[in-house]
């Protein structure tokens, strides 16, 4: 059972990513993109991991927290490029979450257990932070990567997805040969793990 403060976190954060302006369809539904997002990561951490922790389950809500507001375009192009993005976004969501944590009424050792696992930076050893990758890569691989593949080169897709296995669980990856997927996507995962 999760604390008395849980809901009142949960709520302010989904207000805070139906601010997000991009608009994504789920059937024939129009909605906001971070916040499909968080609810597609939301489900699958519950299908994965049913005993997650109410830190990581926080975590996922916390997940793409604000990403709208730092676009990629902002950031050179290339492997350098994405990464100098990717390494300041980290820290601008951590610090976003942080406050929204903070203002619901967590307390600062609560908090920083929120923001370790959302940096991964020991992903290794830290099993809750593998396991938000681990959904993390899931709702990617299931909702995202076959838009993602159009006009890409094979290559890098398959350099792509096998970086992606390379992040997982082997629990994730068990999950991940299950997904429903469209069949090149299929292909290309079965191509890459080949």
């Amino acid at each position: 059972m999760y604390s008395s403060v849980f809901h009142t976190a949960a709520e302010a954060l989904k207000n805070a990513h139906l601010q997000d302006p991009r608009i994504e369809f789920d059937g024939a539904d129009a909605v906001p993109a971070e916040w499909l997002y968080t609810q597609r990561l939301s489900e699958r951490l519950r299908q994965v991991y049913p005993d997650a922790s109410e830190a990581l389950t926080i975590a996922a809500c916390c997940q793409h927290l604000y990403r709208w507001e730092i676009p990629r375009s902002d950031y050179p192009e290339g492997r350098t490029g994405y990464h100098q993005w990717r390494d300041y976004l980290s820290d601008y969501q951590s610090e976003k979450a942080a406050v929204i944590l903070k203002e619901s009424g967590y307390s600062d050792g609560f908090i920083s257990e929120v923001t370790n696992i959302l940096k991964k930076w020991n992903i290794r050893r830290l099993e809750e932070a593998q396991k938000l990758e681990d959904v993390v890569c899931l709702v990617f691989l299931e909702h995202y990567m076959y838009d993602f593949m159009q006009g890409k080169p094979e290559g890098q897709l398959l350099r792509i997805v096998q970086k992606t296995w390379n992040k997982m669980s082997e629990h994730a990856h068990r999950t991940a040969l299950q997904l429903n997927l469209p069949e090149p996507a299929r292909q290309i995962i079965s191509q890459a793990l080949g």
